[in-house]
Order: structure tokens, then sequence, then C-alpha cells
């Protein structure tokens, strides 16, 4: 299976923090599974830890760079194509951030670990 995080699933899970679903951190933990995270996850968390509503341990950059590659995950970079499949994507959701990761797990054929239940309306796989 190919897994896409959503920026707090992967916040949770390098946190090792009680809110990750038993169902999520096994598909994490699954070696079989490649574990993605996108560019719009660490845009998500520079933005949103300068502005003091995500707290990580600073450098924030390098923070990101260490847990991605100590986790073994994916970089995904945001392409051209999924920027263009957003219009595609009804209105369902508001966050930028959301939306980017939905239109990259269209265009990638990803499932998303998300406990977000309003990505469900898109044409997705959601698990949590």
């Amino acid at each position: 299976m190919r897994l896409l995080l959503d920026t707090h699933a992967f916040l949770w899970w390098v946190a090792d923090d009680e809110r990750l679903s038993p169902r999520a951190a096994a598909l994490i933990a699954e070696p079989s599974n490649e574990v993605l995270v996108s560019a719009a996850t660490a845009w998500e968390v520079v933005v949103k830890s300068a502005l003091g509503r995500v707290e990580v341990p600073t450098p924030v950059d390098r923070f990101l760079t260490a847990q991605i590659e100590a986790n073994a995950f994916i970089p995904l970079p945001i392409h051209m194509r999924h920027a263009l499949g957003l219009a595609a994507l009804p209105q369902i959701h508001r966050d930028p951030f959301d939306r980017i990761l939905v239109a990259q797990a269209v265009a990638e054929d990803l499932t998303i670990v998300s406990r977000d239940r309003v990505m469900g309306g898109y044409p997705v796989t959601v698990e949590w």
C-alpha cells in the first residue's frame, strides 16, 4: 500500500502521540507499505510553527528533514499536475494544505492517512 500522511499523522507518528489511531500506526509501521510525506506537509509545519500553532524542535527545517530520513519516509514534491488537479476537486475542503494532499493522492493513487473525515468526501481512500 502507498500511504500519504496528513500533517497531523506525520507529527503524531514522530512524537509517538497517542492521538494517532492504532490502525494508522500499524499502517505506517508496516514494512511493506510505502509512506510518503508531501512537500505540502513540510510547508504547513513551517508556516504553523512560525505562527506558534505547531510546536516542533527548532530549527524546523532540520527537524523535518531528520524525521523524514529517520523514518525512511519518501518525500513527495508538489508537481504541476498536482496543482492543476485542484481544478477538478469539488470545494468540499477549505484548507489549501489538505486540498493539495487530496490532489496528490488522486494523481499518484495514494491512500491518505488522516483523521479528517472531510477528506472522505473526495475520490480517495482515507485510513484512520
